[in-house]
């Protein structure tokens, strides 16, 4: 990955040899725990299935968290020692690694790499940024706004990576008329990776960390009601105007961004934009794809909004209530494999060759997760950490949100987002349980808290990218990233008492009849 490549340039050698030695101590202390937990370790006398799930998430935590081998590779090991141990039978465990929630992350990427393929998102992004021309501030809200919109349906790397040559091109040319100092093209290049990582939040697809929250949340709590694409966006997309606005009067006020100054030349942008020309017919197919698809989603399930409900498009279909998201997103994927692309080449506007740029490691990662999660619940290892700690019950609801965020957010910046998700939702499920409360209450936070690291160049790509570009310091990234950390922490907190109790139907303190661990 490019964004590795650069940043492994920042890296000292004193930094390299640690991760080495990360890596070399994770690799044997992750077996060592496990097998050492599973033989000598006897958490629930009778059940022995119970300590050996504890023995191979424990593994798993530490492979994950030190990288020790691909974080892929680690997220097969419930296929191997599930059934070596006896927590689950190798049909039960496959089938755990491609489900609906699956197919909602591949068919969203396909047509985000038809976007790609045709250069769309990057006609749509100039566009856009021409709209915001004038002031500083002006182009830094451009800069911001686009690509978190574009993360909200493109992973956040590759929208960073699209952003950040024009960013440069942009600074540079402003750099030249005098009208923008350097700390301004630090704020632009923060902004970049601050906007994609909060813009991914506020969808489903944006991040695979709410792809594995859904599923978890299902396969611990089987009554629970369906969190829909719709439904989280409700929730999620006002948390992250709110978080991006944050992020952006930040940077005004850390880097001094002016609200007025000279007129700003945006003709590398105009030159850019006219270097795609006229839009094709492939863009045009495209575009409507992508549209409908977020329509489709919007509209599947009834829309309620106070006393008035809006029906879903699925209660026409006498089998609707067997449509999911991810059924809408295949059905739209695959559209783009049909419709020819009017190129010349009698190619059609998406082919196999590009479809295999879908992330497949991130597939397994997430079925990772599933899997182990699904050996929590039937091991009975959930039940077990649900009895454990019971005595948390005493603190207030939003006291044990707030912490929550504020730990999820902080190891973040040192661990891998999806991977810290799928190793602690498990955890929460069963801690809401002994608690008394909404597991909602719990999981969403640390959900989204997993997408609000901003400190660290390591935490997320994005930050790794923009610190690449060599016109970021650890200190700039440090000291503007801390404050957000919680401020991102403060706003989840508000944001699931308030909006959650409206969207969502939470209350504090109360647990809904469908939370149970069976």
């Amino acid at each position: 990955m490019v964004y590795i490549v650069w940043f492994s340039k920042r890296c000292n050698h004193g930094e390299a040899m640690l991760n080495k030695k990360i890596e070399r101590w994770g690799l044997w202390l992750g077996p060592v725990i496990g097998v050492g937990i599973t033989v000598f370790g006897d958490l629930k006398p009778g059940h022995p299935e119970v300590t050996h799930t504890a023995g191979v998430a424990c593994w798993m935590a530490v492979w994950w968290m030190t990288e020790a081998v691909p974080l892929a590779a680690t997220a097969l090991l419930p296929v191997v020692l599930f059934p070596l141990l006896g927590i689950m039978s190798g049909q039960e465990v496959a089938p755990l690694y491609l489900n609906h929630i699956i197919f909602l992350f591949v068919g969203g990427f396909m047509v985000a790499l038809g976007m790609q393929r045709w250069n769309l998102h990057r006609r749509i992004a100039l566009r856009l940024l021409l709209l915001f021309g004038g002031c500083p501030r002006c182009i830094l809200t451009g800069f911001m706004l686009v690509t978190a919109f574009l993360s909200m349906w493109i992973s956040n790397t590759a929208t960073t990576m699209m952003m950040v040559p024009i960013a440069l091109a942009i600074v540079v040319r402003m750099e030249e008329q005098g009208v923008a100092s350097g700390s301004f093209g630090t704020a632009v290049f923060l902004g970049v990776a601050y906007a994609a990582s909060i813009g991914g939040s506020a969808t489903l697809v944006g991040t695979p960390t709410n792809l594995s929250f859904v599923r978890i949340l299902s396969i611990h709590f089987a009554e629970v009601p369906e969190i829909s694409f719709a439904m989280w966006f409700a929730f999620a997309l006002p948390l992250a105007c709110v978080m991006l606005v944050c992020a952006w009067g930040a940077l005004c006020l850390v880097f001094g961004i002016r609200g007025r100054g000279d007129d700003i030349d945006l003709s590398v942008v105009r030159a850019q934009y006219a270097e795609l020309g006229p839009m094709s017919f492939a863009e045009k197919v495209v575009l409507a794809d992508f549209v409908l698809l977020a329509l489709l989603w919007l509209s599947r399930r009834p829309i309620q909004i106070g006393d008035w409900t809006l029906p879903g498009w699925s209660q026409f279909f006498e089998s609707g209530g067997l449509i999911t998201d991810g059924s809408v997103a295949m059905a739209m994927a695959l559209i783009l494999f049909v419709v020819p692309a009017r190129d010349g080449a009698k190619s059609r506007v998406m082919d196999w060759q590009t479809a295999g740029n879908v992330p497949w490691h991130i597939v397994l990662l997430i079925g990772g997760g599933f899997a182990l999660a699904s050996g929590f619940k039937e091991s009975g290892l959930s039940l077990w950490c649900a009895q454990q700690l019971e005595g948390m019950g005493r603190l207030h609801p939003l006291f044990l949100v707030g912490g929550l965020c504020v730990m999820m957010t902080f190891l973040t910046e040192l661990t891998s987002n999806t991977a810290t998700a799928e190793m602690f939702l498990p955890v929460l499920a069963a801690l809401s349980v002994a608690v008394g409360l909404n597991p909602l209450l719990l999981m969403i936070p640390a959900t989204l808290s997993c997408s609000c690291a901003f400190m660290l160049p390591v935490a997320t790509p994005p930050n790794a990218i923009v610190f690449g570009t060599d016109r970021i310091s650890m200190r700039d990234m440090a000291r503007v990233g801390v404050g957000l950390n919680l401020i991102g922490a403060v706003m989840i907190t508000a944001a699931i008492a308030v909006v959650g109790r409206v969207v969502l139907g939470i209350e504090l303190g109360v647990m809904p009849d469908w939370a149970k661990i069976q």
